[in-house]
């Protein structure tokens, strides 16, 4: 019988030699192509948790900023409506003031209208009595020219004095 594969010394040395040549072509393969790759893999692999860590600690100082720029907002709000109130009170007050003013000018021009008045009284009172005492000279030359008796005379008087009426010489 033939055998299909015959195994012999010299196979034998082949196959070991094959693999002990396949043995050291994949250690030499694997210092000069798998090392650089793992080397690459190993610095990529570095290079990225450094760039994860880096993150992290950029998203915390961001937060820190963000918290920060959050309590200047706050601050800066609360300025503004302190502000706000401070800038009411004063046009409440300069509002105040401007009505109390305005109260002490109408007080003012009031009392300048009924001062005004008395005085236009007083003068028409005395531009009265001026009249009055015309009208007595007039009488007293009638009565002059006349020559009446005396009951004549206070009869004249009392006529005119009811003419002009009693509430001229009471003002």
């Amino acid at each position: 019988m033939t055998r299909l594969f015959e195994l012999d010394f010299q196979l034998l040395h082949d196959t070991v030699l094959l693999a002990i040549s396949v043995f050291f072509l994949c250690v030499a393969l694997s210092y000069l192509l798998f090392e650089p790759a793992r080397k690459l893999l190993r610095e990529r692999t570095e290079h990225i948790g450094d760039e994860l860590r880096m993150a992290k600690k950029e998203k915390k100082q961001g937060e820190k900023y963000r918290a920060s720029y959050e309590k200047h907002l706050q601050e800066a709000d609360k300025e503004v409506e302190r502000l706000l109130s401070e800038a009411r009170s004063k046009a409440e007050k300069q509002e105040e003031k401007m009505i109390n003013e305005a109260k002490a000018e109408r007080q003012r021009i009031l009392a300048r209208a009924k001062e005004e008045a008395g005085l236009e009284r007083a003068r028409v009172a005395d531009e009265m009595k001026r009249e009055m005492i015309a009208v007595a000279a007039m009488m007293a030359a009638k009565v002059a020219a006349a020559s009446v008796t005396p009951e004549v005379q206070n009869k004249l008087v009392e006529e005119t004095l009811r003419e002009m009426g009693e509430r001229t010489w009471r003002s």
